[in-house]
């Protein structure tokens, strides 16, 4: 209904599992040390929707059987549309996942270009540390007015081939690119040393330096700051989702000891995410669309008015002058106009 109304050419699918903290006692123990679920959801990141979701338990891990979930949420696209991309973090440095989309098996949408974060593995490292320093670029970030300013990290491509694709001469050739962000130097009291494995990022040491490390392989030819920058915009859109879905749409308070009635409710949720990201894009549009549910029930919701039923209508008055008044029939007319459109 959405893409009738405002056709996409191309579909972004941002892959990515949340985690929903619960004290329900059928829930298990997730990979952070508490019960919970872990749902995936595959986000259109252009209309702004939720394709598909799946309900898991919290011990299953992110990745599991990421490719079936891809090849559900594609079947779930309107044909139309002429261009898939995916995105992903480390969950889906899956090979089998990356061959199928780059070896054209889905026969309506063809090759699927894809970024996804990569594994920084010991091997990885010592690709990384043959990069030259004259090949490392300074990383810029988009300001909100356009203009790119120069940040902390780095980015460089990398000569590497994992060994899962490096068995044939016929194996899928990817591009690998790693990001590296000077740690600043602190002063550690004798004992209290961290060593790597209590950090949340990988390291490595290059000319008595340490570096954060970070890998992104694609099969996309873009310029690496552009295919980088594209990246991290999932982190953005997609985690706000997930945030609305949890907090606005009461899908992190669920309401049932039972497994399928919770994956019920969460089901009846990301409908009803859609249905509200419909209406923002379609009726309210322009600064809407991006405005949170607390907004749209403070400003559209909540606004104080009588509604009358008379010779089998409704009508709803409100009082003498209300500014709401010509944003309500607007809001009615873009929904008759809707309706009409089928």
């Amino acid at each position: 209904f959405v893409q009738n109304n405002r056709a996409e050419q191309t579909a972004t699918l941002d892959m990515d599992a949340t985690l929903v903290e619960t004290e329900k006692a059928s829930a298990l123990w997730c990979y952070e040390g508490y019960v919970a679920y872990q749902p995936i959801n595959t986000w259109w990141a252009e209309q702004g929707l939720v394709v598909h979701t799946e309900f898991r338990d919290g011990n299953v891990p992110a990745g599991f059987e990421q490719r079936r979930v891809l090849e559900e949420a594609l079947e779930s696209l309107p044909k139309r549309v002429r261009k898939v991309r995916m995105r992903s973090d480390t969950a889906g440095y899956q090979h089998d996942l990356l061959r199928y989309c780059d070896e054209e098996k889905n026969k309506w949408c063809g090759r699927i270009e894809f970024a996804v974060g990569c594994d920084v593995t010991p091997e990885f490292k010592k690709a990384v540390l043959e990069v030259g320093e004259e090949d490392w670029v300074v990383l810029k970030r988009r300001e909100r007015s356009g203009e790119l300013k120069e940040t902390a990290r780095q980015w460089a491509e990398v000569c590497y081939v994992p060994n899962a694709i490096g068995r044939s001469k016929k194996g899928s050739e990817y591009r690998y690119l790693a990001i590296r962000e000077r740690m600043q130097d602190q002063l550690v009291l004798p004992g209290m040393e961290q060593d790597e494995k209590g950090l949340p990022f990988q390291t490595m040491r290059k000319g008595g330096v340490r570096y954060k490390v970070f890998g992104i392989v694609t099969n996309m030819h873009w310029e690496g700051q552009e295919l980088i920058e594209w990246h991290y915009k999932r982190c953005g859109r997609s985690e706000q989702a997930h945030s609305v879905m949890k907090e606005d749409l009461a899908g992190g308070t669920l309401p049932s000891g039972d497994f399928g009635e919770n994956a019920a409710w969460w089901w009846i949720m990301v409908l009803a995410f859609n249905l509200n990201a419909a209406l923002k894009s379609l009726v309210l549009g322009g600064q809407w669309v991006y405005k949170r549910m607390k907004a749209i029930r403070f400003h559209l919701i909540n606004i104080p008015a009588r509604i009358m039923e008379r010779s089998r209508q409704l009508s709803l008055r409100l009082s003498a002058g209300d500014s709401a008044y010509g944003w309500l029939i607007q809001i009615r007319a873009r929904i008759a106009g809707l309706a009409s459109s089928g």
